[in-house]
């Protein structure tokens, strides 16, 4: 199959287009399948931006798609990443389809890989609550101003459930104040919710405001670098190890463990899992309810550990 030299009728960028225009999926996941794909038609002797060898695909069989699942395992790929891989491929293979370049019956009688269920792992409520004060680094070497910040930053994912880049994509105009105690949130996918913002979670914001020594513009991003620029992900996740090093927490306590806590602890407490789902900005309740289980989980793990007939 020979296609167009021009760069709109290649079809792996066509699929790109359409992941990020129709599907809007997330630059990491675009990144992600694209990754995979490349790596498919790769194994395949294809390459994704030739306009040649799209005929192979045409021609699909599921020994193909096996054999190359079977070299990932070969390098150690784990089953989730496989999966990835998988859900990746047949994306791309059914735009092609559609488009009358590709044949996707071969993925029909292909099963994905086995995956074990992996749990959120939560901090204890008591821990969560020293991992956003700020006084559990003062000690460090860094401006007041920054600790101010990330600690705001922190409270944001504990007290109001938000991903680290929804916390940094926030705008100096979206700050709550005693007449406006919710934030509206762009999420995954460009979809936004609102969400409460506790009292604790304002005192931490104003505490930093009061402390930036840049100029807070309303349409700049109110969490900044050391330098003025936008606050990187990679700096709270560094503080973050600081304070679990200090603390004697696992690996696992990482920034992304706060929003894991925020809803295993409204769980808890009788939260309704439905509204836990709108907090959390979740598409399906099918991904809130994985909380139920770690709540169960918990319980199980302190009537072990107390219970004298245990």
């Amino acid at each position: 199959m020979a296609l167009s030299s021009s760069p709109s009728a290649n079809p792996f960028l066509a699929w790109q287009r359409h992941l990020s225009g129709e599907r809007r999926l997330s630059p990491k996941t675009l990144e992600a399948y694209g990754r995979d794909v490349r790596q498919f038609m790769a194994w395949l002797g294809v390459s994704p931006e030739s306009d040649e060898g799209y005929d192979k695909l045409a021609h699909l069989k599921p020994v193909d798609i096996r054999g190359f699942m079977a070299s990932r395992r070969e390098d150690d790929v784990g089953s989730r990443s496989l999966m990835r891989s998988l859900a990746g491929i047949r994306s791309f293979l059914r735009f092609l389809e559609k488009e009358g370049l590709a044949d996707a019956s071969a993925l029909s009688v292909i099963r994905g890989p086995k995956l074990g269920r992996l749990l959120p792992k939560p901090v204890a409520p008591s821990m969560a609550k020293r991992l956003v004060d700020p006084g559990e680094r003062e000690g460090e070497a860094r401006a007041p101003w920054i600790l101010a910040r990330d600690s705001a930053v922190m409270t944001l994912l504990y007290g109001c459930g938000l991903r680290i880049s929804e916390a940094l994509g926030l705008k100096a105009e979206d700050v709550p104040n005693a007449a406006r105690d919710t934030l509206r949130v762009l999420g995954k996918g460009g979809k936004t919710r609102i969400v409460p913002v506790i009292e604790p979670a304002i005192r931490a914001i104003e505490a930093y405001q009061a402390q930036c020594p840049y100029d807070l513009e309303p349409k700049g991003a109110l969490f900044r670098g050391a330098r003025g620029g936008t606050l990187s992900p990679r700096i709270i996740q560094l503080a973050m190890e600081r304070l679990r090093g200090g603390l004697g927490l696992p690996d696992s306590a990482t920034p992304h463990a706060l929003r894991h806590s925020f809803a295993t602890h409204l769980l808890s407490r009788g939260g309704d899992l439905r509204a836990i789902q709108e907090l959390l900005g979740h598409a399906s309740l099918s991904t809130t309810q994985i909380y139920t289980e770690v709540d169960g989980a918990m319980l199980l793990k302190a009537f072990n550990a107390a219970h004298p007939r245990a």
